[in-house]
C-alpha cells in the first residue's frame, strides 16, 4: 500500500516537468537580471538628466540596497505564503516598478522605483524552496543547478541587454522592455505554477527574527557571511565603476562596450558546475582558498586595464573573468557550508546569507564610485583587494570540519526531503520546518 507520504511526494515530483523548469530557469534569469542591467544604463542616465556620473550611480546602488531589503523582508514569507499568489505579486510588482522608472521625469524618482523594483524582484531567492519541494530527491541537485545557471546567465546578460538596448534607444528603453517581459511571466505564473501548501504558521515578526538569530548562534554562518560580502562587494564595485571607466577618457566607448565586456562572463556558467562538483570533493573550505586567491589575483589582473590601449582592455576581459569565476564558485563554496548547518530552517539560513552578501554588494558600488573620483580605476582595484586579503587572513580554513558539516548535512537531507512535501501539522507548525534554499 502506497503510504500518504510517498502519494504526495509522488504528486510533488511530477510537478516539475521540463517545461515549468524552463519557466521558472527564466524567470531567475530576469530576475536577477533585474538588479544588473542598471550597471550598463548608468552612464546613459546620467548624461540624459544632466547628472554627474556618481549621481547616475546611485540607481544602480538604490535597486541593490532594495533587493537586500527585499531578501530580508520577503523572502522569509516563501515559508508562510502559498508560492502561486506569492510570486505572481512579486513579478507583477517588479514589472509595474520598471515601467515606472521607464518614465521617471528626473533622477530622484527614478531612485525611488529602482529600489522598489530591487526590493521585490527576489524570485529567485522564492523559487528554489519552491523547486526543492517539487522534484524527488534524486533530481533536486540537477533542478537547483539548473536555476543557478539561468542566474547566472541573467546576472552576465543583463548587462549585454541593458548596454545595447540603451545605446540604440536611450536609458528608458530597458526599464520599458524588463517592465513587460516581467508582467508577462507573472501572467503565465498565474496559470502554470502548481499548488502548494505552507510549510509554516510561524507569524512575520518571527520569521524575521529568525535569520538574526541564527547568525548569533553559528559561526560558520558568519564566516560564510563575511566571505562572500568581501569577494561581492568587490565584483559590484568593479561593475560598477567600469561603466565609467569603459566610457570615460581613457578608453571613450559606448555603453555597448560594458555589455559586450559582460558576454565574457558567459564563461562562469560553464565553470559553476564543475566548481560544485569541487566543493563536494574537497570541501568548502578548500575551494572558498583557492576563490579568495583567485580575487586577489584578479585585482592585480584588474589594475592593469587602467593604461587603456589594446593590452588594456585584454586586462579588463582576463580580469573580470576571473572576478566573475572565483565570485560564483564562491557562492557555490559557501552555500553548501551554510546549508549543511541545519537542514530544518534552510530558508532562513539563505535570507542571512543573501543579506550580508548584498549589504556587502550595495556597500562596494557605493563606496567604489566614490573611490573611482578620488584615485580612479587602481584605487577601484585596491578595494577589490584589500576585504579579500582580510577575509583570507581572518578565516580559518579547516577541511576537516567541512566533513564532519557534510555528513550532518546529508543526513539532514534525507529527512528534509521526505518531508518537504507535506503540509504543516497543526502540533507541529510553530516549530521551524525545513525549506530548501536556493
Amino acid at each position: 500500500m502506497t503510504s500518504p507520504l510517498a502519494s504526495r511526494t509522488v504528486h510533488r515530483s511530477s510537478a516539475m516537468s521540463g517545461r515549468l523548469l524552463l519557466l521558472l530557469t527564466l524567470t531567475c534569469a530576469v530576475g536577477v537580471g533585474t538588479v544588473y542591467f542598471p550597471q550598463a544604463v548608468s552612464p546613459l542616465v546620467g548624461a540624459a538628466l544632466h547628472e554627474s556620473p556618481g549621481s547616475a550611480a546611485l540607481v544602480v546602488s538604490a535597486i541593490q540596497i532594495g533587493y537586500t531589503a527585499g531578501i530580508f523582508l520577503l523572502v522569509p514569507l516563501g515559508d508562510r505564503l502559498p508560492h502561486r499568489p506569492f510570486l505572481v505579486t512579486l513579478l507583477a510588482l517588479t514589472g509595474v516598478g520598471l515601467l515606472v522608472a521607464g518614465c521617471a521625469p528626473g533622477l530622484a524618482p527614478l531612485i525611488a522605483a529602482a529600489a522598489v523594483v530591487g526590493m521585490t524582484t527576489v524570485a529567485a531567492q522564492v523559487i528554489g524552496p519552491l523547486a526543492a519541494g517539487l522534484v524527488a530527491a534524486d533530481r533536486r541537485g540537477a533542478v537547483l543547478g539548473t536555476l543557478l545557471s539561468g542566474s547566472t546567465g541573467g546576472m552576465l546578460l543583463a548587462r549585454t541587454f541593458g548596454g545595447t538596448l540603451g545605446e540604440w534607444l536611450g536609458w528608458r528603453a530597458p526599464y520599458l522592455v524588463a517592465g513587460a517581459v516581467a508582467l508577462l511571466l507573472a501572467a503565465v505564473l498565474a496559470r502554470t505554477l502548481p499548488v502548494t501548501v505552507p510549510t509554516s504558521r510561524q507569524p512575520y515578526a518571527a520569521l524575521l527574527a529568525e535569520p538574526l538569530r541564527l547568525l548569533r548562534a553559528e559561526p560558520e554562518l558568519r564566516r560564510s557571511c563575511l566571505y562572500q560580502a568581501t569577494v561581492f562587494g568587490g565584483f559590484s564595485a568593479v561593475w560598477t565603476c567600469l561603466a565609467l571607466l569603459l566610457t570615460g577618457p581613457v578608453y571613450g566607448l559606448g555603453a555597448h562596450a560594458v555589455g559586450m565586456l559582460a558576454l565574457v562572463g558567459a564563461v562562469t556558467m560553464l565553470c559553476t558546475p564543475y566548481a560544485g562538483r569541487l566543493v563536494d570533493r574537497a570541501g568548502p573550505d578548500r575551494v572558498n582558498l583557492g576563490c579568495l586567491l583567485g580575487v586577489l589575483l584578479s585585482a592585480a589582473v584588474l589594475a592593469a586595464g587602467a593604461g587603456g590601449g589594446p593590452a588594456g582592455v585584454a586586462a579588463l576581459v582576463a580580469g573580470t573573468l576571473l572576478l566573475d569565476v572565483s565570485m560564483q564558485s564562491g557562492m557555490l563554496a559557501n552555500q553548501a557550508r551554510v546549508y549543511a548547518l541545519r537542514p530544518d530552517a534552510r530558508s532562513r539560513l539563505n535570507t542571512a546569507y543573501m543579506t550580508c552578501a548584498y549589504l556587502g554588494g550595495s556597500g562596494g558600488s557605493w563606496l567604489g564610485v566614490r573611490i573611482y573620483g578620488a584615485a580612479g580605476w587602481p584605487g577601484v582595484c585596491v578595494l577589490v583587494a584589500v576585504p579579500a586579503g582580510i577575509a583570507l587572513a581572518g578565516g580559518s580554513l579547516g577541511p576537516g570540519r567541512d566533513a564532519r558539516q557534510a555528513g550532518a548535512g546529508g543526513r539532514g537531507d534525507r529527512c528534509a526531503s521526505a518531508s518537504v512535501a507535506l503540509p504543516p501539522s497543526p502540533r507541529l507548525s510553530k516549530q521551524p520546518v525545513g525549506r530548501r534554499a536556493f
